[in-house]
């Protein structure tokens, strides 16, 4: 899928959800749990406010709190989510503050102000 696509799609989501789209550049990276690629589900994402070379995303799959570990998320750049998991890209348009979880043809977003407060 080409970039404009998948930004397409980003836009659509924002507008389901009534809110403005915010980019995560390819060259920019998202924090991304190993599991995620097993096929684990659901599939978690949550915005922080971007720094430096990242666009803000965390990514995990499973159920349950983010363990407390250092390790559990991997820096990956955004353009490499293909290989990853590819469903996930139509939600990184979405802005600081925001989260989803998704599992099959379930799919859950919501805005969580307490993400903006890292």
């Amino acid at each position: 899928m080409t970039y404009l696509a998948i930004e397409d799609l980003q836009k659509d989501v924002c507008k389901k959800y009534e809110t403005k789209f915010f980019a995560s550049p390819s060259n920019l990276k998202v924090g991304i749990s190993l599991n995620v690629r097993d096929g684990i589900v659901p599939i978690n994402g949550l915005r922080h406010p971007p720094e430096g070379d990242t666009t803000g995303w965390y990514i995990y799959a499973g159920e349950g709190d983010i363990p407390d570990d250092n390790e559990f998320f991997k820096p990956l750049h955004v353009e490499h989510l293909d290989e990853w998991c590819l469903q996930i890209k139509k939600y990184l348009g979405l802005p600081p503050g925001w989260r989803f979880l998704i599992a099959g043809g379930y799919e859950d977003v919501w805005f969580d102000e307490s993400l903006l407060d890292i």
